[in-house]
């Protein structure tokens, strides 16, 4: 089962079960207690973009993209008396 495939619910058990599985390498000394917390924040975050994703690309509402405005010419230094 691939993640973005799943249904939400699914997708939040897979992530409990991969938390799980850090912290129990976290536990065992497999990984370094702060290299599974990483990992576990960078797993959150991506199941979080998943879970916003498909909402705001399923209604195709929401802003346009405003064209880009060219930037202010820089203003040149003030002289020195």
């Amino acid at each position: 089962m691939t993640v973005a495939g799943a249904s939400a619910s699914d997708r939040g058990v897979l992530a409990l079960e991969a938390v799980r599985a850090l912290d129990r390498a976290a536990a065992k000394g497999v990984l370094h207690r702060n290299n599974a917390a990483r990992r576990k924040a960078r797993l959150m975050r991506q199941a979080g973009k998943l879970a916003v994703a498909p909402v705001a690309a399923a209604t195709g509402k929401g802003k346009k993209a405003a064209p880009a405005k060219a930037a202010a010419p820089a203003k040149a230094p003030a002289k020195k008396k």
